[in-house]
């Protein structure tokens, strides 16, 4: 729940990252649940695929902005660097690739503060 808590802090290069996969996510949500409305009554109704759609394109297109910025930042190599921008493809998968980045370390500080938590404190 804490990592939830401080989504909207958005004062380093994983904590900007985080926040834009999980807008990217949420946006993904908003256009599938359009085009249910859409397709899927006989009579259905666009409304949601317009509103949804371009928000997601433009968050789509800065999740893979901020993807690229925070390889560049924290040293990614390019296979990471390839698998972020690939987890903009299918729904929620920006949300998989960040948390799968953070446990493996490749996060920053985002990364570091589950590590440092899950390790005996000796003092």
């Amino acid at each position: 729940m804490v990592g939830m808590a401080n989504v909207f802090d958005l004062s380093t290069t994983a904590k900007r990252f985080r926040f834009v996969a999980v807008l990217e996510a949420f946006t993904w949500l908003g256009l599938l649940i359009g085009m249910a409305f859409k397709y899927l009554p006989a009579d259905g109704n666009e409304i949601g695929v317009k509103i949804f759609g371009p928000i997601h394109g433009g968050v789509f297109v800065l999740y893979l902005l901020i993807s690229l910025w925070t390889a560049r930042k924290l040293s990614w190599n390019l296979v990471t660097t390839f698998w972020a921008l690939v987890a903009s493809v299918p729904p929620f998968g920006t949300v998989v690739f960040e948390v799968w980045a953070a446990r493996t370390g490749r996060m920053g500080e985002l990364s570091r503060s589950s590590a440092v938590k899950s390790e005996p404190s000796f003092v």
